[in-house]
């Protein structure tokens, strides 16, 4: 059992890998934002691995909390990307306050 896991975790490391080397090179900024939040996913798959690896399954519990994380800044982020800013004002409404 614990080598299907051992694989698992290999083959995660391996995609992880991957997903660093596209965040790097991604060529517009999306893509490497796109990239950053796969990477964050694939973090909660290996944690979730390793929880159940050394045989204590509430790394579930962490793995949940880093995927919400992982959700709220990749949404922070790309708003910032499209507003320039987290509040997503606009100009108009800028004047009014």
């Amino acid at each position: 059992m614990i080598d299907q896991f051992g694989v698992a975790t290999a083959a995660l490391l391996v995609c992880m890998a991957m997903t660093l080397i596209r965040s790097i090179a991604g060529p517009t900024v999306f893509d490497r934002i796109l990239a950053v939040n796969s990477f964050g996913t694939k973090t909660v798959l290996l944690i979730a691995v390793y929880g159940f690896l050394s045989g204590r399954p509430d790394f579930l519990d962490l793995a949940l909390v880093y995927a919400l994380m992982n959700f709220i800044g990749t949404i922070a982020v790309m708003k910032f990307t499209r507003f320039g800013d987290l509040a997503g004002m606009e100009e108009d409404e800028e004047e009014i306050l």
